[in-house]
């Protein structure tokens, strides 16, 4: 930060000069559909979407800025530099005046087009947006010393941030080989039971609850991933008379409709209350570990085991209660089952946990992402040329 003051203090001391987006670049927009898109395409295709997809044909062959015009307002932006084709709906924004550089501008716009959008809007989003609400857009133009020094330390960020997702996607390829592994026991000297011999299995709701601000909380297939984040709760007195069978500690969880067989264990003496869309297992664990059957169901040959009882072609997707019971689990010795355990909790916490004691790589990730829009915000604020 010394170094961008020092350089504001020396080459703009009485502010910086802001014009509109339309004095400094070209709007437009492309002629590609979609449905043009093939997997082995050699350019790149932006749509509406944070998905780039691939063609055989490009429109442009320029660094520019692209971002929807419909859908994902303030929040989706791809810089390109070369060859690349452009949805009739996304926009491209290139450069045409010497004052500013793309990258500088494409972090400027990543960290105020949203808020300058909304202004506008009468509700609280935008689906939409035209060129007319594009140009307007007022940009700060400080010296090209400061904003080269701006876009060398978000760079940095942003490679920082490339490079702990890269590591992620490894360590979990990593984590799913192992779980697979250290679950296939086929051909091993192991008994396998079904699910419904060494578990009781219950039900939520099928009603649909009417939510509260505060009361017990409230939890479906869509809260798999973090149960105790949920924000919808439910009352006490709808708790005690829409449930028989209360979760408790080291219960699992198991997603049934929609998507299926993923799972969370009950890890809290929290009081929680559930959806159809999960069903509840409680496995007597003088036989069969909690985690070592969330292990199961979400290791490939779980997977098998679940897909040959799913209703496939059920809208949506599902496996009835009754079927759950007869899913077939290897049941090792319980010190078997705690070892290997032990070693997929590791790969779990790594790959998964997003609290900063863990060492969880999601946790890095949030923890630098909030460092870099917080220096974005400060590097990118700029007083206006004439109000200091």
């Amino acid at each position: 930060m010394n170094r961008i003051e020092q350089l504001i203090e020396e080459l703009c001391p009485d502010g910086v000069e802001f014009k509109e987006l339309s004095m400094v670049a070209e709007i437009g927009t492309g002629s590609s559909n979609g449905n043009e898109a093939t997997d082995s395409g050699k350019y790149p295709l932006y749509v509406r979407s944070k998905i780039v997809k691939r063609i055989d044909t490009f429109e442009f062959d320029e660094e520019a800025i692209i971002i929807p015009g419909e859908g994902g307002i303030g929040e989706i932006f791809h810089y390109i530099n070369g060859k690349y084709a452009l949805h009739q709906r996304a926009y491209r924004i290139k450069v045409i005046s010497s004052e500013i550089s793309t990258k500088f501008l494409c972090y400027y716009m990543m960290s105020n087009f949203k808020e300058f959008i909304l202004q506008k809007a009468v509700n609280a989003t935008v689906i939409s947006i035209r060129k007319p609400m594009i140009a307007k857009f007022p940009i700060p133009l400080p010296p090209l010393p400061i904003q080269q020094e701006i876009v060398t330390i978000l760079d940095t960020f942003t490679a920082l941030d490339a490079s702990l997702q890269a590591e992620l996607e490894a360590r979990r390829k990593q984590y799913e080989h192992y779980r697979n592994q250290l679950l296939n026991f086929e051909g091993k000297e192991v008994e396998w039971k079904s699910l419904g011999e060494v578990c009781d299995i219950f039900d939520g709701t099928h009603q649909t609850p009417k939510y509260t601000n505060e009361g017990v909380r409230f939890v479906s297939v869509e809260n798999i991933k973090a149960l105790y984040e949920t924000k919808k709760c439910i009352s006490k007195f709808d708790y005690e008379n829409l449930y028989k069978i209360k979760p408790q500690l080291n219960d699992v969880f198991m997603t049934r409709i929609g998507s299926i067989g993923a799972c969370a264990i009950v890890d809290r003496d929290e009081e929680l209350a559930f959806y159809v869309t999960l069903t509840l297992i409680r496995p007597n664990q003088n036989i069969v570990k909690s985690k070592f059957i969330k292990f199961f169901i979400e290791s490939s040959l779980g997977q098998i085991e679940l897909r040959k009882r799913t209703l496939v072609n059920a809208v949506p997707i599902k496996i009835n209660l009754g079927e759950i019971g007869k899913i077939k689990i290897p049941l090792p010795p319980l010190s078997e089952q705690e070892r290997i355990v032990g070693i997929l909790d590791k790969f779990d916490a790594l790959v998964s946990s997003t609290g900063s004691a863990t060492g969880g790589i999601p946790a890095e990730i949030a923890a630098r992402r909030k460092q870099y829009e917080y220096y974005r915000e400060k590097l990118l604020s700029f007083e206006i040329k004439g109000n200091k």
